[in-house]
């Protein structure tokens, strides 16, 4: 099995684009799936980069009704017409950011292109889907925990008013491989803990692994209570006897937060790096195996090992120099 990010919001292996946005490409037994496509067809240009074939993936799971999700999907279809799309009917609704500008400024449109539902291989659905053995979908209906704080600036318009997005248009993903069980999710709008309270309803157990962003991250300085929110979640998350990978939306000093306190269970995935089940492992790194730590951390680690480099290479250049000097006939003068 092989679980690859096409797309996410950080640097990652080499040559690959790096946009806010969300793609994993899946290869599964029976399936070669894609969940999610990305801001846009930049999704496939990572794809080409990293040797994957899109025309040969069958089934493509959109999250929910965003952009930064969906952006990727036309360009998708005209190189690949037989894979089925899958997502919820309620994803095609109009959704919205409130960017607190001014009246005329404020709402920007983050939904899907319209153009999707017009796909011949688009098949809507509502609710939960079993795909097959290997595939099911899951929504979350019930709610016992907090939503993402992030939340609060999310719309969607119905009849000409704007009201709060309740994310009906969520689902999420379980692969059933070779007796693990991998839950993957977008941004995990409906809160990660209800999630996997849904999912426990559901499947009477904990997933083996879970890839999802958390939706915590935020342009400006966290406030005190919104720390406090992050920490909870992690010791919340640390219970449970998953391993968990983080990408997109829980941007980098949530993460670093978390990471803190679930320690190994928690890694971030950057752009282009491949998962193998419980340990992420970078195309790039593979020999080398994966660090999770954050993205300067890893170049400050790199460019010290290009110095180090260079560093052997002029103190070996000044004794060859050296003995060849000494070879040539040097006279002290």
């Amino acid at each position: 099995m092989r679980i690859i990010n096409l797309m996410e919001n950080t640097e990652g292996v080499e040559g690959c684009i790096n946009a806010h946005g969300l793609s994993f490409y899946v290869e599964t037994e029976n399936h070669r799936l894609l969940m999610d496509l990305g801001p846009s067809g930049d999704t496939l240009e990572n794809a080409k980069k990293l040797g994957i074939d899109l025309g040969l993936v069958d089934t493509v799971i959109l999250s929910h009704g965003h952009y930064d999700h969906s952006g990727g999907i036309i360009p998708f279809t005209k190189i690949n017409k037989r894979a089925t799309i899958y997502m919820q009917e309620s994803a095609l609704n109009d959704y919205y950011g409130d960017d607190g500008r001014s009246a005329e400024e404020r709402y920007r449109y983050i939904g899907v292109d319209k153009e999707i539902k017009d796909l011949s291989q688009l098949r809507l659905i509502r609710g939960d889907y079993k795909i097959d053995d290997e595939l099911e979908l899951f929504t979350v209906t019930k709610k016992d925990h907090e939503m993402p704080f992030t939340n609060k600036r999310l719309l969607v318009k119905e009849a000409g008013d704007y009201k709060s997005d309740d994310f009906r248009h969520e689902h999420c993903l379980l692969i059933n491989y070779r007796g693990q069980k991998i839950l993957m999710s977008g941004c995990a709008h409906n809160g990660m803990l209800n999630i996997l309270d849904s999912y426990k309803e559901r499947y009477k157990d904990a997933p083996d692994m879970v890839i999802s962003g958390f939706h915590l991250m935020k342009k400006k300085d966290y406030k005190d209570e919104e720390i406090e929110s992050i920490k909870d979640l992690a010791r919340e998350l640390k219970k449970y006897p998953t391993t968990f990978v983080t990408c997109h939306c829980t941007g980098l000093e949530a993460y670093s937060i978390m990471k803190g306190i679930m320690g190994e269970k928690l890694s971030y995935v950057h752009t282009g790096e491949e998962l193998e089940l419980n340990t992420p492992i970078s195309l790039s790194e593979k020999k080398g195996g994966f660090t999770d730590a954050p993205l300067p951390d890893r170049k400050r680690r790199e460019r010290r090992k290009t110095f180090m480099k260079w560093h052997k290479f002029f103190a070996w250049a000044t004794v060859i120099c050296f003995l060849l000097t000494m070879c040539t006939g040097y006279k002290k003068v």
